[in-house]
Order: C-alpha cells, then sequence, then structure tokens
C-alpha cells in the first residue's frame, strides 16, 4: 500500500524493506501535495512506485511482483536474520553447488579487462547455488547477498564493476547488517576503483566511499577476502584488502594488486612529463613517449603479479579457483572457533 509522510520513515528505516511493484508507494508528499506545492504534475508510481524505490533512490530493497510474491521475499529475508539469540554459529548441513565448480576456467575470462557476471563465479562456491541477493536492482556494480558455504552462513560481497556512489552506499548497509546479525563477511575482489571524473566528485564520492571503507574497516564480523580478478586503488580498501584485516585473504593465480594499473600509471607520468617539455618549447614524438611507458608498464606487470605479492606475505596463499569453496571454507571454520565482538562502528559522514 502507500507509505505517505511520516508514514514514509517506517520503510526508510527498516533493516530490509519490500516494495510491491505498481501497488506500494512511499513519498513524504503524494501527488495531489506535489501539485499544490510546485505544479508539478507526476503519477503516484513515477513519484514514489516500486521501481523508483528500488532502482533510483534505494530506500526500499526487494521488489515483488504480487503480495505472494512480497511474503514470499519476507520469508527469505527471515531466513537471513541469522542465528537466535545472537550467536555466530548456526552451521547447517552443507551442500554442494548445484552448479560445477570446474566450469569457472570457462566463466572467467583469462584477460582482466572481460567484464563478466560475478554470479556465475558466486553459484559454484555457495551451497545449492542459492543466493539471496540484497538489493539487487540497486548499486548494480557490486553484488552483495546472504548464502552458505559448507553449511557455514555468510555474507557476500562481490564486484561487478566500477564502484558507484550507490554501490558504495549499498555495500555499508550490507556491511551493517551482517555485524548486527554475527554473520562472517566473504568478500570476492575483482575491483578497479571507485568512479572518478568531475561529476561523481561533486556527488561526493569520497564521502559515499568512505562509508564502505568505514564499514569494512571497524566490523567485528570475521572477513575472508579471495582476490579472483583485479584489485587496485581505493577498491582494495572497500573490499577488505590486506590492511583491513581480513582473517584469511587468498588470490587466484589470475589476478592482480597495485596502487593502479599499470597503463594508467604510465599514462599520468607521460602526461607530467609531455605537459613540463612543451613547458620547455620542445615536443615529444610518439615513439619517445611509447619507450618512457615502457618500464612503467613492465614494473607493474612484474610486481602485480600474484606470485609476488605472495612471496611479500600480502596474501596467504594462492589456491586453485575449483578448490575455492573448500579454502573458504576451512578458513570461515578456523575463525569462528573465536567468538565475534560486538560491532561499534565509526561516524558515518552523511
Amino acid at each position: 500500500g502507500s507509505c505517505t509522510a511520516g508514514g514514509a520513515y517506517v520503510p526508510a528505516m527498516c533493516d530490509q524493506a519490500i516494495i510491491v511493484r505498481e501497488q506500494g508507494t512511499i513519498f513524504l508528499g503524494g501527488p495531489p501535495l506535489v501539485k499544490a506545492a510546485t505544479g508539478e504534475v507526476v503519477s503516484a508510481e513515477d513519484l514514489g512506485g516500486g521501481d523508483v524505490h528500488t532502482r533510483l533512490s534505494g530506500v526500499a530493497d526487494y521488489l515483488a511482483e504480487d503480495d505472494a510474491h512480497a511474503l514470499a521475499l519476507a520469508r527469505r529475508a527471515v531466513g537471513s536474520l541469522g542465528p537466535l539469540g545472537g550467536k555466530a554459529s548456526g552451521r547447517e548441513t552443507p551442500e554442494a553447488p548445484a552448479y560445477d565448480p570446474d566450469e569457472l576456467f570457462g566463466v572467467v575470462p583469462a584477460d582482466l579487462r572481460t567484464p563478466y557476471d560475478i554470479r556465475e563465479v558466486i553459484a559454484r562456491v555457495v551451497d545449492g547455488s542459492r543466493f539471496d541477493e540484497f538489493k539487487p536492482r540497486y548499486g548494480e556494480t557490486l553484488v552483495t547477498g546472504f548464502a552458505h558455504v559448507d553449511g557455514w552462513p555468510v555474507g557476500i560481497v562481490a564486484n561487478n564493476g566500477v564502484l558507484f556512489s550507490e554501490a558504495a552506499q549499498k555495500g555499508a548497509h550490507f556491511v551493517e547488517l551482517c555485524s548486527q546479525r554475527k554473520i562472517p563477511l566473504v568478500f570476492l575482489q575483482n575491483i578497479t576503483g571507485f568512479m572518478v571524473g568531475r561529476k561523481y566528485e561533486n556527488e561526493g564520492i569520497a564521502r559515499h566511499g568512505a562509508k564502505m571503507v568505514t564499514a569494512v574497516a571497524t566490523t567485528s564480523v570475521p572477513k575472508i577476502t579471495m582476490l579472483v580478478g583485479g584489485s587496485f586503488g581505493a577498491g582494495n580498501y572497500g573490499m577488505a584488502g590486506r590492511a583491513y584485516q581480513p582473517r584469511f585473504l587468498w588470490t587466484w593465480p589470475n589476478s592482480r594488486i597495485s596502487v593502479m594499473g599499470g597503463e594508467q600509471a604510465a599514462g599520468v607520468l607521460a602526461t607530467v612529463k609531455r605537459d613540463a617539455i612543451e613547458r620547455g618549447g620542445d615536443s615529444w614524438t610518439e615513439e619517445e613517449e611509447a619507450a618512457f611507458k615502457r618500464p612503467t608498464i613492465e614494473m607493474f606487470e612484474r610486481q602485480s603479479h600474484p606470485l609476488y605479492a605472495s612471496a611479500r606475505l600480502w596474501d596467504d596463499g594462492i589456491v586453485d579457483p575449483r578448490k575455492t569453496r573448500e579454502v573458504l571454507a576451512l578458513s570461515l571454520s578456523a575463525a569462528l572457533n573465536a567468538p565475534i565482538e560486538e560491532t561499534r562502528f565509526g561516524v558515518f559522514r552523511m
């Protein structure tokens, strides 16, 4: 139904909110009030319908097609509340994934620049390939949701592209939920970083990104990180890189880790060099620029390799992608031997 005026704050304050398509609405002022106050003519659905709040505003988390679907989503949400009494266990009977982990070699491209759907990896890691995705229509470049790995309940945070403000807010919200419920977090890293550019800086990408970084840095639940692709820049911070004290950090053989990509680093240095040369009244040929970039690109390629990283204890080891599930299960089993403390978050800059 409709949540208007003060009632609009009820779903906005919930841990998780479900809204029915073309039936539920959330707004501080309905269409008649909007028309009287501003002269704008808008339908209830366009003003505060299910599509608006699950895709654009993020006020609601799940979009139901009808009441029966909404009740099913509610039951699923209750199933993800965590163990009774706030205890950090609740292990269920393990179940093999419905999709064969051996298929990972065909799912994940060899070239890190080739995009793919991280849900295909999740489906080959979690029990029964069941994944209760949180906010699936909002901040789509970050995939979050609840699942089980070898019977252990986990919250999964996985990259599906560059991080925008919406994705960072979604990630912070999800980490808060898992912290409240004492559910361990599994991070699947394949990240180039947070989005850059004037438009995004003006929108506060640094402030929104800081919410996710703060949540990840201060949560007390066990964090297990798996590098399944690139790990570059500040994206490493938001996805529980080494400095953010995951209990374990594992890496795939195809992964790469550095402050930024080699091409980008070489491009930045070349731009600075070119500007200096041109200020002096000289010119710089394309051949000279390529020769200048080559040592930087080669250095980044060598030092971002997982063997280089493991040799310096930047991670806990390189694993066969087909063994990801087993490695995560053993990591969770070890981490959950210790009691989980209550989380005390820092200040989230709003």
